[in-house]
């Protein structure tokens, strides 16, 4: 068994991970990752965001192709099945490891493959792996093991027409029906998906609406396109128990229901991974999710163990994660630029997008703020003609007497890249804070950006 020293052990190489163990050794820290899986990358890279997004994309290619008429005289409407159209996003995941395997290498940070356990309050044993039964010694440690799909007891998750949002991933034939059970952001986004690739789907909402932290209209609207391309959509339904058959399952709900399918897809919910870990070797201690909880500097109640990303709960994001692992690692190494990580843009990939960053609207109205609204319909902007990607809107809500922005919601084609033009001039300091900005700042034209001008100018409108 070999004995290292370290400055900071990082848990996990995910976005908080890999955040954490770079920023620490360009601080000048000796930094080592342990890594549970057998490449770098967290489960974001091998499970989740990387391996989802890149299949979204795929899809979205493919529906691009089956309704745009002019590439009828290429062929008529295709069909895709989901292995095949998995194997795009397998390329993507082993780019993904070799740039993170390249980061790690080149500001010199250990990598030990394996399962971590504390078993004092500085030392941690690694076993199971290629570095087996090494022994970490360290000044100070970051849990950043992420989350996986919470299972409920009852639901046979090794049935062949059984998945979780991890599982679904190795799926290896194309269903014709498809239920899937939570409608939040991993269960919308697969609801897409899937209807992209012609599946029928139920997506089950045990809520009373889609997405309700989103702005009500931006909701409404996802929730309007899903149905439009034949999902159907049924709120305030909760689980009773799944039948699993040869050929299919039946879904029983408490309001009585019986859904039949060919496959079913867990989407509700999600456990920090902290089992196993000797966490109580440190007298630290998970809640009934697996979380941990952090002050405002990312340390537990263990003031030397720090714990960033998914395994601390809100808002479970791969950007927020790795800036989380920043914050982490900088208050480590007692750097002045700490901050906590607040201003979190939020991004889903339906199809199509979603992203928006600051108040909804219910929050304004709740919080008896003088706002108003400034809307562009992508219909009406020449670059989402040309494209042909003409669904969505932009819309702005700022102060009524400073004109301050107070929030930006996006839903349509680059929803996500859209927002952080907003996000960018939302954070600038007193008057520069504005949406007049929009109106005396000259956009390329046409471009998507140009939207932030027609919204600004509509919203003006209403109050001058």
């Amino acid at each position: 068994m070999a004995d290292l020293y370290y400055d900071v052990v990082v848990i996990g190489s995910g976005p908080a991970g890999e955040g954490a163990a770079i920023n620490a050794a360009k601080s000048g820290k000796r930094v080592a990752v342990i890594e549970m899986q057998q490449q770098v990358g967290g489960n974001c890279t091998h499970k989740g965001t990387i391996p989802s997004k890149a299949l979204r994309h795929a899809v979205k290619q493919i529906i691009t192709f089956n309704t745009n008429p002019m590439f009828r005289d290429i062929g008529e409407p295709r069909w895709f099945s989901f292995p095949k159209v998995l194997k795009g996003a397998s390329r993507v995941m082993q780019k993904q490891v070799k740039l993170r395997t390249e980061h790690y290498a080149r500001n010199r940070i250990d990598i030990h493959f394996g399962h971590a356990r504390f078993i004092d309050q500085n030392t941690i044993t690694v076993t199971g792996g290629s570095n087996t039964a090494d022994r970490l010694h360290a000044k100070n440690f970051v849990i950043a093991t992420g989350s996986r799909p919470w299972q409920p007891p009852g639901v046979n998750f090794n049935h062949p027409r059984v998945y979780d949002s991890d599982s679904v991933l190795e799926l290896q034939h194309t269903p014709r029906t498809l239920i899937i059970y939570g409608a939040g952001v991993i269960g919308s986004e697969y609801a897409s998906i899937f209807m992209g690739l012609g599946v029928k789907v139920d997506l089950i909402n045990p809520a009373d609406i889609l997405l309700s932290f989103l702005d009500n209209e931006i909701s409404d609207a996802l929730g309007y396109h899903l149905r439009s391309n034949g999902v159907m959509i049924r709120h305030n339904e909760q689980f009773e128990s799944l039948e699993t058959y040869d050929n299919g399952v039946v879904l029983n709900l408490q309001s009585g229901k019986r859904l039949k399918a060919d496959a079913f897809l867990w989407c509700n919910g999600r456990s920090g991974n902290t089992e196993n870990m000797g966490l109580e070797n440190i007298g630290l201690e998970a809640n009934s999710r697996g979380q941990l909880e952090v002050d405002e500097h990312y340390r537990t109640s263990v003031e030397h163990v720090y714990a960033a990303g998914d395994v601390i709960g809100w808002p479970s994001l791969a950007s927020a994660s790795y800036d989380q692992g920043r914050a982490a690692s900088k208050d480590i190494a007692e750097d002045p630029e700490f901050h906590l990580v607040t201003d979190v843009p939020t991004g889903i990939y339906t199809i199509p997008e979603i992203s928006s960053v600051g108040l909804t609207e219910q929050q304004l109205t709740e919080k008896k703020v003088p706002y108003e609204v400034g809307q562009a319909q992508f219909q009406h902007t020449a670059r989402a003609q040309i494209t042909g990607e003409t669904i969505g809107m932009l819309k702005i809500l700022f102060h009524r007497e400073t004109l301050e922005i107070l929030g930006v919601h996006c839903f349509g084609d680059q929803a996500s890249e859209i927002v952080h033009i907003g996000q960018a001039i939302m954070n600038q300091p007193g008057e520069l804070n504005s949406i007049k900005y929009f109106v005396n700042t000259t956009f390329n034209y046409p471009t998507m950006a140009e939207a932030y001008r027609v919204a600004a100018l509509n919203g003006l409108n209403r109050i001058f």
